[in-house]
């Protein structure tokens, strides 16, 4: 439930966040008949709990965070060996009405965001209710711009597949805000020792 997780993960207890997550996988295995391989938490709402449960419960990577790169987390201390790869770059809701940013120039704002590009790429959350529809046509604008500026556009798998787990950095975790985005959500922190 979208909106149940969003609400109430962050600051959930164990049972809870372990009810919510098998609950989850079995519906996924029942519909799709095979077991999910990815998390992605709606709203990049996680806790301690459900970071740690990504590994136990046999996901491949996850994309439960805002950062910079892919990274694998830091929890209390323990590196969990399921990599994030974090969305990079703002969503269009946190643009639009911010700073005077407007529909028609959002996608400029965020090509002007991309046009050195960054060793790990970007990761771009979109939202079908958005983007596959009211705005739309600035999600070809986007699409069309970032393939100008020499993005390889592709989904997260791509990008997870030419992860090695080894070097990847680890970060610890951390809530923090967003601009254009209200309440607290799961961000990727400072490098860890760990």
């Amino acid at each position: 439930d979208h909106v149940l997780w969003q609400d109430h993960a962050a600051h959930a207890d164990w049972q809870w966040t372990l009810g919510e997550m098998r609950k989850a996988v079995e519906r996924y295995t029942e519909i799709f008949g095979v077991a999910a391989a990815v998390h992605g938490a709606a709203g990049w709402q996680m806790n301690r709990y459900a970071l740690r449960l990504t590994g136990e419960l046999g996901f491949a990577w996850c994309s439960d965070s805002r950062g910079t790169h892919p990274f694998l987390p830091v929890v209390d201390g323990k590196t969990i060996a399921c990599p994030q790869l974090p969305t990079t770059l703002p969503t269009l809701d946190e643009l639009i009405g911010v700073d005077g940013i407007m529909p028609d120039d959002v996608a400029d704002h965020l090509l002007e965001m991309t046009q050195t590009v960054p060793d790990a790429g970007h990761v771009f959350t979109l939202h079908a209710e958005l983007e596959g529809l009211k705005f739309l046509p600035v999600l070809d604008g986007l699409l069309t711009g970032w393939r100008k500026q020499g993005y390889r556009l592709g989904a997260l798998r791509a990008l997870a597949g030419e992860m090695t787990l080894d070097a990847l950095p680890c970060h610890t975790i951390m809530e923090g805000t967003i601009p254009g985005r209200s309440g607290a959500l799961l961000m990727q922190g400072p490098l860890s020792s760990s």
